[in-house]
């Protein structure tokens, strides 16, 4: 017993080591992308991100959108004018903001990268996004989400056999209302929407990364491409930070209506003009 316990060991031994032996040529196939990648802030630009961020947010990023979702994004812009959430309410009651605005980098990206899935860690509401490369087909039904199902392939651009591009396409139905930015610039409230990606290290610094996005999407005149860049942190051991929307808020949704919540719990209206909740259920006596 002790003789076949022995030959078991080794035996799983050898096979180990060998896999040990071969990882590392496996894993210089993948670009390194290791590390925190944080947004890139375009100089004399305002700091907020935007979904192109060559250009301000909200009707500066002169978006192509149809007449009917231009008239959503200015409503949303004067609710927020006045106190309001506008088309960005559901951001301020904690979900998650889901594509494409998750990938904005409000706080750095990190990328995992395995042969059968690359992974995309977010951190607050959002989580994390899972993008398969394992060669599947798409599935007959894909289960509503807010980050969609992304299915990508990796490419050697300069055909060295390196891979140095993935190139992903995300689609729905997605769950939402989602928007571009923090104004409400909107996606179609159908939740239809394509996101196809080329993700790859800038050619003359490894330290700078483009995620250049197609969106394809009936609130838009024609598919909106754009060249989201995310710039390598130097620090060698990262650390990320915990953060978690719903704690310690101040804001109260009731009713479809978001309220504020003062220094003594006491709620308060979050806008001009802002009527009381419906407090009939309760005794006011």
């Amino acid at each position: 017993m002790l003789h076949r316990c022995s030959i078991g060991v080794f035996a799983f031994a050898l096979v180990t080591s060998s896999m040990i032996g071969s990882a590392p040529g496996a894993e210089e196939k993948y670009p390194d992308w290791q590390g925190a990648w944080a947004r890139f802030i375009v100089p004399g630009l305002p700091g907020q991100p935007s979904f192109d961020q060559t250009k301000p947010w909200g009707l500066g990023q002169q978006a192509p959108l149809t007449a009917e979702y231009q008239k959503v994004l200015e409503d949303s812009i004067a609710d927020q004018a006045k106190g309001g959430q506008g088309n960005f309410i559901e951001h301020a009651q904690c979900y998650p903001a889901g594509m494409p605005l998750m990938m904005i980098a409000f706080r750095p990206l990190e990328f995992v990268v395995t042969p059968q899935t690359t992974y995309v860690l977010i951190g607050g509401s959002d989580h994390y996004r899972r993008i398969f490369t394992d060669a599947r087909p798409w599935p007959t039904e894909i289960v509503p989400s807010f980050s969609g199902y992304a299915i990508g392939r990796w490419i050697s651009a300069h055909g060295d056999g390196r891979y140095d591009t993935l190139e992903v396409e995300t689609r729905g139905p997605f769950k939402g209302r989602r928007a571009y930015d923090a104004t409400g610039l909107p996606l179609a409230f159908d939740n239809q929407s394509i996101f196809k990606e080329r993700i790859h290290l800038d050619a003359a610094d490894p330290n700078l990364m483009h995620d250049e996005t197609t969106v394809i999407d009936h609130a838009l005149t024609r598919p909106w491409t754009v060249d989201k860049r995310y710039v390598r942190r130097p620090a060698p051991h990262p650390d990320w930070d915990e953060a978690y929307c719903v704690e310690g808020t101040a804001l109260v949704t009731i009713g479809g209506e978001m309220y504020y919540l003062d220094g003594d719990g006491v709620l308060m209206p979050a806008r001009k003009g802002q009527k009381a909740p419906d407090l009939h259920y309760f005794n006011n006596k």
